[in-house]
């Protein structure tokens, strides 16, 4: 591969349960220090889970200027700006980028949830007789709803801010793909480099939900109950896991050219090496068995030139849910069995659209430090989970090459090889 086409991640930006910057993120993990507990920002109804990974110490006017900017950010946009801005920091930038023509930001989304008591007024300004009155919508609520409203939850406006706010003017995109969306994300920048198109681009992804909304619709999903033990409630591959745990979190890496990185001196944290996605067909929306991960695996580790002997580790998607963990630690095992496999969202749970991206700046830092972090909560093997769960204690990192994993119940998984510098 010519010189040029290299990419390397110089800068590493996060806003998670278990820390806000790479460092606070790295104790914790080292420390084994869950992001799980009950919930602070509302109550859920009765019957719902109670609890979830809040940020609790996250200000967005530490990291959003101008302020009056935040009258349109929701909680999704802050946390991407926040994380995109502790990147910039992190990868030693100027304040402005050199060629703004050759800058980029692709980020992972949601479907962003609106704030019930956001609309209230204006389906109150259409009931009638107690009930609510749709030919009342037009000429009554309009007035109650704020002008910028839908500005505010847009998937494409976390990615867009962040363009604003560092001046870039190269390829910039949204990758809405459920939890696969950061990890494309990340994959469709390295692309973006690879092919000469840009020499630096922010990628990753934000995501809350930690939502009134979502927390209703949570009857819809497989979700723990595990109420007396939250901090336990997430085990991904642990025979008695009981569902996901929703938690809310933004990453954001900067990728360089290593011609670019070389030629300002930055701080190189890690070498992306290959980037893979695969699909699987659901007839009758039938579940997915595990085989687009086996192909992005495969893919994968083609593209790097690697075998499967050569990972010191792999990054696992690691649901907790009981179909999920089983479909992707059989495809491990089919495919690079004797791996050290650590799952992050035992920290932090299912973070959405950032779930990928927040769990590979794990795996940026194991590379730095030469450490595995341990899955939480794993203490009971599975067999119908056969791979090598890193559990209690860090383990020494063998080889400096970590696969990332991430798949979605629509049939779509990607795979990413990263190295170190």
């Amino acid at each position: 591969m010519h010189p040029r086409h290299e990419v390397v991640i110089t800068g590493l930006g996060l806003v998670s349960p278990i820390g806000i910057g790479r460092e606070p993120f790295w104790r914790s993990l080292l420390e084994g220090r869950s992001g799980v507990e009950r919930l602070s920002l509302f109550e859920p109804l009765d019957g719902l889970p109670s609890f979830g990974a809040e940020i609790r110490d996250f200000d967005p006017k530490q990291y959003v200027r101008p302020r009056k900017s935040l009258k349109v950010m929701c909680r999704d946009i802050q946390l991407a700006v926040a994380a995109a801005e502790l990147a910039w920091t992190d990868a030693q930038l100027p304040a402005q980028p050199p060629d703004p023509e050759r800058l980029g930001v692709i980020l992972g989304a949601d479907m962003i949830q609106c704030e019930p008591e956001e609309l209230a007024p204006a389906f109150a300004a259409c009931m009638e007789d107690g009930r609510f009155e749709f030919r009342h919508w037009g000429q009554r609520a309009m007035p109650e709803i704020f002008p910028l409203w839908m500005l505010k939850y847009l998937p494409n406006m976390p990615a867009c801010h962040v363009g604003i706010i560092r001046d870039a003017r190269g390829p910039t995109n949204t990758i809405l793909l459920g939890e696969v969306s950061s990890l494309a994300a990340i994959g469709e920048a390295f692309r973006t480099i690879q092919r000469g198109a840009a020499d630096l681009m922010l990628a990753g992804g934000a995501s809350s939900r930690i939502h009134p909304v979502i927390y209703v619709r949570s009857p819809l999903w497989e979700v723990s109950r595990r109420i007396q033990q939250p901090e336990a409630a997430c085990r991904p591959f642990d025979r008695d896991r009981d569902g996901l745990v929703n938690g809310e979190g933004a990453a954001v890496f900067v990728l360089e050219s290593a011609e670019h990185a070389r030629a300002r001196a930055a701080p190189v944290r890690a070498r992306i090496v290959a980037y893979a996605e695969a699909f699987e067909p659901r007839p009758d929306r039938s579940p997915p068995t595990g085989q687009a991960i086996e192909k992005a695996i495969q893919l994968a580790l083609q593209r790097a030139g690697l075998s499967p002997s050569e990972l010191g580790h792999i990054n696992a998607h690691g649901m907790s849910t009981r179909h999920d963990d089983r479909i992707e630690a059989q495809a491990i095992h089919r495919t690079v069995p004797d791996v050290p496999v650590t799952a992050p969202k035992s920290y932090f749970g299912y973070l959405g659209a950032a779930s990928a991206a927040v769990e590979l700046a794990a795996s940026v830092l194991a590379l730095e430090h030469r450490l595995i972090p341990a899955t939480l909560n794993y203490q009971t093997p599975d067999p119908e989970c056969p791979v090598q769960v890193v559990a209690d204690m860090p383990r020494p990192l063998a080889a400096p090459v970590a696969l990332k994993l991430s798949h979605a119940w629509t049939g779509q998984a990607a795979a990413l090889v990263l190295a170190s510098p």
